[in-house]
């Protein structure tokens, strides 16, 4: 899917150590209690266990780990069911359309093939849902990502900039506006998701009215680079955003990248996951991706991919009871010249 890199993963800043106590001086006595003999130690297998246990801190690193904007969506879900069961107004989905014996819908997105339109605003949901059930906490906001210090345009910015959230429309005209220019794929919106929750984990921030737009903006310039063969260039942004400077824009990635440890590693059961929460997203908002009928064009195409599949399926099998009769001769042959010693 893509051309993943792999880096290094280091590990959140939120991982602390416990510091291990000074040994004491040898002591001469007879009997020795369980805490001079030092059996009271903690084995190395279970501090082998500090990511399991912190697991749920590092949904972009970890497959297992629940992503954070689904969690926080939950609420306004639950609400929104609530409210519809209240009222009596059937919900959105009673509208979908389903396949019959003689039609078969299907969306045209996939996990290696994403619909870019749709998963943008997915994309812009999830933000939406990040700065409107933030955490009120009084987190600090980083200098970097203020836009009050760091404007994107020349207009001034009013005075109550951070007090108002954003709407799920006018996050998803600023992803969009970034994703036409610089003809991003729908892949890069799934990794600068990734990137925008690792950043809020390892940094320790909210995403906030003050700082929502820098922080998609590093996400999505940070993602575009690591993701897509052909790198938009820094100074490109600057087209497209006129009155941001390119100096600005490389301390932007500078400190992104400073902030995220250098991980930018996304592995592909990441990248899935936060694919199909996406997907679950959209299904509990009524935002369903759009249905067509199977045709007979793409039907024949199914079909020939699925041969294709089933083809390297069978050559794989018997490549693998090849290497496995070899392996069970050589035990054999084995087993004989032991015997015959």
């Amino acid at each position: 899917m893509g051309n993943t890199t792999s880096c290094c993963v280091s590990s959140s800043p939120k991982l602390r150590r416990n510091a291990h106590s000074r040994l004491e001086s040898y002591r001469p006595e007879a009997e020795l209690s369980r805490e001079d003999t030092g059996c009271n130690l903690q084995h190395i297998s279970d501090r082998e266990n500090i990511d399991d246990l912190n697991m749920e801190f590092n949904p972009s690193d970890h497959p297992r780990a629940s992503t954070i904007f689904l969690s926080k969506s939950q609420t306004d879900v639950r609400e929104k069911r609530k409210s519809l069961y209240i009222n009596h107004h059937p919900p959105g989905q009673l509208r979908r359309k389903y396949s019959s014996c003689s039609t078969i819908f299907l969306d045209d997105s996939t996990v290696s093939q994403p619909n870019l339109k749709y998963t943008i605003k997915c994309v812009a949901l999830a933000i939406y849902y990040h700065i409107k059930n933030r955490d009120t906490d009084g987190r600090m906001l980083l200098d970097i990502f203020d836009e009050n210090l760091h404007p994107l345009s020349k207009s001034e910015v009013p005075p109550d900039y951070d007090k108002h959230d954003p709407e799920q429309k006018q996050i998803y005209r600023f992803v969009r506006t970034l994703f036409s220019a610089a003809q991003l794929t729908a892949e890069c919106a799934i990794v600068t998701l990734v990137y925008l929750e690792r950043l809020l984990t390892y940094a320790e921030i909210d995403i906030c009215p003050a700082n929502w737009k820098r922080i998609v903006l590093g996400a999505i310039l940070l993602a575009s680079k690591v993701w897509d063969d052909q790198a938009v260039w820094n100074v490109d942004y600057c087209q497209i955003l006129k009155d941001i400077t390119v100096e600005d824009m490389n301390e932007l990635e500078r400190q992104f990248l400073e902030l995220l440890q250098f991980n930018i590693n996304v592995p592909s059961s990441v990248y899935a996951k936060y694919y199909f929460d996406l997907r679950s997203l959209a299904e509990a908002n009524n935002l369903s991706f759009p249905l067509e009928p199977l045709s007979r064009d793409r039907a024949y195409k199914l079909e020939a991919i699925s041969r294709l599949c089933e083809d390297k399926y069978k050559d794989f099998r018997k490549a693998a009871k090849k290497r496995f009769t070899l392996f069970m001769r050589k035990q054999q042959i084995r087993c004989l010249e032991e015997t015959k010693k």
